[in-house]
């Protein structure tokens, strides 16, 4: 196992260098000079200097091949520098830090959410199949999973914050969120988070439940589970116990994937509902042409991915003891 991890891990060091340097160049191509956007913002009706705009791309280190610009930027990225944004004139980490909170809000909770509810939907379906009301929740789940989030998320707008004003329209926190007591602020943030939320967790949800019923059907075809209902166990038993246990490796795959999502987020989602998440600074940025900004989400964001595989490969030691590593 030892062995296993060293080969994987420098494999994923191999593999971040080599998805870092191709973003950083592919966002040195994209049209636009932040420098230039930066001077236009401040005086949009001022002649621009050349010799102010050379000073500025010296600043924020335009003035260097894309190629060179890379290695300045992975040189302070191990001495544990982010870099400084463009846009925001703030440290990069620090504003990964104030924007890391309410995405894991929506995410955490969302995927909480979707492993209680798909596990015994899951098995519902399994024990019911075939019959009318598996069918039905079957069909409902297919259609949730076929509907785009960013239509739903419109949809629920229009209808319950629009039309029956229940739920807030868009962001974090209402206007009066300082002047509540510590409760108070607590219920205002859930209820701004109930949309983003059932809009994150839904098709999560239809997905996950079919695959738990997938994989159920399958196993339970095996011989060993004809072998368990021939010696007299019960139906929910060989299910359970018997079933469910051996399709927890295609499982432990999907765990693995998501743990880049509880930090990225939802870019389309955080922008219909104005969250100030990851996904929206990470939108924002790419507007912006805020490179540094781009680079340390990126940065982040591969780093789950691997991490996120590698935790999966190591699981499955965990829930088959069969599976070895050499």
């Amino acid at each position: 196992m030892l062995n296993y991890l060293v080969r994987r891990l420098l494999i994923g060091l191999v593999t971040l260098v080599a998805i870092t340097f191709l973003v950083f160049g592919l966002i040195r191509s994209m049209p636009g000079n932040p420098a230039l956007m930066r001077m236009a913002e401040a005086s949009p009706d001022r002649e621009i200097d050349p010799a102010d705009l050379e000073r500025m791309n010296r600043d924020y280190g335009l003035d260097k091949p894309w190629y060179q610009a890379y290695f300045v930027w992975l040189g302070n990225v191990l001495q544990g520098d982010l870099g400084r944004s463009f846009f925001r004139k703030e440290p990069v980490a620090r504003l990964i830090r104030q924007r890391m909170g309410p995405t894991l809000l929506l995410s955490v909770t969302s995927l909480l959410l979707t492993y209680l509810l798909s596990i015994p939907l899951g098995l519902y379906s399994s024990a019911r199949a075939n019959r009318p009301e598996e069918r039905v929740l079957s069909t409902g789940l297919y259609m949730l999973y076929s509907l785009p989030a960013f239509v739903a998320a419109l949809l629920l707008l229009y209808l319950f914050a629009y039309k029956l004003d229940w739920l807030p329209l868009f962001g974090m926190t209402s206007d009066n969120h300082q002047t509540l007591s510590p409760s108070g602020k607590l219920v205002d943030i859930v209820w701004h988070a109930v949309l983003p939320v059932i809009c994150s967790t839904y098709g999560s949800l239809a997905y996950y439940t079919r695959f738990v019923r997938a994989n159920l059907q399958e196993v339970i075809r095996q011989d060993y589970i004809r072998t368990a209902r021939a010696k007299g166990a019960g139906p929910m038993r060989v299910l359970v116990r018997h079933a469910f246990r051996n399709t927890l490796i295609p499982l432990v795959t999907l765990v693995g994937l998501t743990l880049p999502y509880l930090l990225s987020g939802s870019i389309v989602l955080e922008q219909v509902f104005s969250w100030p998440g990851m996904g929206r600074m990470y939108f924002e940025s790419i507007n912006a042409r805020d490179y540094p900004v781009i680079m340390g989400l990126t940065l982040l964001f591969s780093t789950l991915a691997l991490v996120g595989q590698l935790v999966a490969d190591v699981l499955y030691a965990v829930v088959d003891p069969r599976v070895s590593y050499s």
